[in-house]
């Protein structure tokens, strides 16, 4: 049953012909298609719509029921074939993946969180393209954002940090000398660090050799969106004691939050004297136009955070 809908092209420029992406949405032999659907951190009611639709009209839904709850494909049809695929090798799923679009059918390939970060999507995708097998991907909430949610709190905060960076530690994947978490955590930013809760020592030493206060607080989120979900605040100082006594391991993430100790600040956005291309400066009851510093003649229309 092929799903109609944009493909992986979407538009965008086309990709090289050494690039693994490239013809990635051309037909299969078969006229099959698989799709990456992000399933989110583990809520069901996380999913996007068009993931829930793809996994509802699919033939083949494929998932690792180690991190993607059960209920979260119980949409699939009572005539799907749904397959655990924590126990098989990459070679396996292909096969299986394969075998449902060249049979002109769609397999619908549901990773936790969303598809792009720390998952194997662009091995799975060189494979199917080397078979001309046309895939999509469907975008999901990762576990950063879903625990941020949680807890109420934001990356961002005005004047201390505008930026987010996300990261692991180094383990069985290297990771680039660059790229090291203590040379990332110097710049101050908020951070979400994945697949490192089996050393949070490690993980502490790391900030703290980056200069990352003792005290900047830290959200430990523990399989988010599952059931049993867990947050418990900590600091950059006392992290690792955190997870230990907590008993966190696996599917936990860390957000460093330097914002939410910085105290109230505001963002411009909605300040008086701030216009933009839906308000002008004095508009409903703001300041006038004429004792803005700098309002001479159209107000200016900028970004401001």
């Amino acid at each position: 049953m092929p799903i109609k809908d944009n493909d992986c092209s979407g538009g965008a420029p086309a990709a090289p012909s050494n690039d693994f992406r490239a013809d990635s949405s051309a037909p299969a032999s078969g006229g099959g298609h698989v799709w990456f659907v992000g399933a989110g951190p583990g809520d069901p009611e996380l999913l996007t719509l068009k993931a829930r639709r793809i996994i509802a009209e699919a033939d083949l839904v494929l998932y690792a029921g180690s991190l993607v709850p059960s209920q979260v494909v119980s949409c699939a049809r009572p005539d799907a074939r749904v397959i655990d695929s924590a126990p098989l090798t990459l070679e396996q799923t292909h096969a299986l993946l394969r075998e449902t679009a060249l049979a002109g059918g769609t397999a619908a390939r549901v990773h936790t969180g969303d598809p792009s970060l720390y998952g194997t999507v662009r091995e799975q995708m060189r494979l199917l393209h080397a078979e001309g097998i046309a895939c999509s991907v469907v975008p999901g909430v990762t576990a950063a954002f879903a625990a941020a949610a949680a807890a109420g709190v934001s990356f961002t905060a005005p004047e201390v940090t505008q930026s987010l960076v996300i990261t692991r530690l180094e383990g069985r994947t290297p990771v680039p000398e660059a790229e090291q978490l203590r040379e990332l955590a110097r710049h101050g930013s908020a951070m979400a660090v994945y697949l490192s809760a089996a050393a949070p020592e490690r993980l502490q030493e790391e900030l703290a050799a980056a200069g990352v206060a003792p005290h900047t607080p830290v959200l430990a989120a523990h399989r988010v969106g599952w059931p049993d979900e867990a947050l418990a605040w900590t600091t950059a100082g006392e992290l690792a004691e955190t997870v230990r006594t907590r008993g966190f391991s696996r599917q936990t993430v860390f957000l460093v939050l330097p914002g939410e100790a910085a105290g109230d600040t505001a963002s411009r956005l909605y300040a008086a004297d701030f216009a933009h291309g839906w308000r002008e400066i004095g508009a409903h009851g703001g300041a006038d136009p004429s004792d803005a510093p700098g309002a001479v003649g159209t107000a200016p229309k900028a970004d401001a955070n």
